[in-house]
């Protein structure tokens, strides 16, 4: 028997592609995002939201988390933990990201995050690319976190957990300020990184990072190989003046 066709126009509004999900009989629905790509200090954080059919799972203010202040995620996050059917969250420290890499954590995040909900989903939205090996089938849907309410919500459960994890990390290391950027590269991160080096926090497998202390046995082998014949713009930085917050780095430029 074969998968039935679902159609979803993207001009449909946020919930969309959870109400013809529905409609096709694939619920509950679970989405699924990330924070921490781009940053070259800090945890890559991995969060999976299941919300409830109905009014009760239009989350008022919900969008990308990107696209809101700090005060609005804070509270569109309480929301969607008050609202949600289901949740979790999976935290990556910053070593697990050197030693097997960025994509592998992040893909491996998205399994243990759908894994640890409380109510299995019939069917997972990702952000961006497709992931194999997921408890469900899924679709990746591009930039899910403006399209669909369940990855949007995953989204903000994200990025406020791990914001609220920098801020922890910034009593423990004040000299990086790590509260403020959150461990993205920007010019007063660099200028740290200058004066201090590398904390325990950092990415090693950062170019940005690595080229400042090369000699620190951190450095996995192939970001060894890289620092010398990498391109010249490898502290290229993010805004954090603008209120969409600190937008993701490339892999290419930062990482290897």
């Amino acid at each position: 028997m074969s998968a039935p066709r679902i159609v979803v126009r993207r001009d449909s509004g946020l919930y969309a592609y959870e109400r013809a999900l529905r409609r096709a009989g694939l619920t509950p629905v679970a989405g699924v995002d990330e924070a921490g790509r781009g940053a070259c200090a800090g945890p890559l954080v991995i969060a999976a939201v299941v919300l409830p059919e109905g009014k009760r799972g239009q989350v008022p203010g919900l969008a990308d988390s990107k696209l809101l202040t700090a005060a609005a995620r804070d509270r569109v996050y309480a929301e969607v933990l008050r609202r949600a059917v289901s949740w979790a969250a999976v935290v990556v420290p910053p070593g697990e990201v050197d030693r097997i890499g960025l994509h592998v954590c992040n893909v491996e995040g998205m399994r243990r995050a759908l894994c640890r909900l409380e109510l299995a989903p019939a069917y997972v939205l990702t952000d961006g690319f497709p992931v194999a090996g997921l408890p469900a089938p899924g679709l990746a849907v591009w930039k899910g976190d403006r399209v669909s309410a369940s990855i949007a919500a995953a989204s903000v459960v994200a990025k406020v957990t791990r914001d609220r994890l920098m801020t922890e990390l910034h009593e423990r290391h004040p000299s990086y300020d790590f509260a403020v950027h959150k461990g993205y590269v920007t010019p007063d991160h660099n200028a740290a990184l200058d004066r201090h080096g590398p904390c325990a926090e950092h990415r090693f497998s950062y170019l940005n990072v690595a080229r400042r202390c090369r000699d620190d046995v951190r450095i996995p082998a192939r970001t060894l190989a890289r620092i010398d014949s990498a391109a010249d713009d490898l502290d290229e930085v993010v805004s954090v003046d603008n209120p969409a917050d600190l937008m993701v780095l490339s892999e290419e430029a930062v990482f290897a």
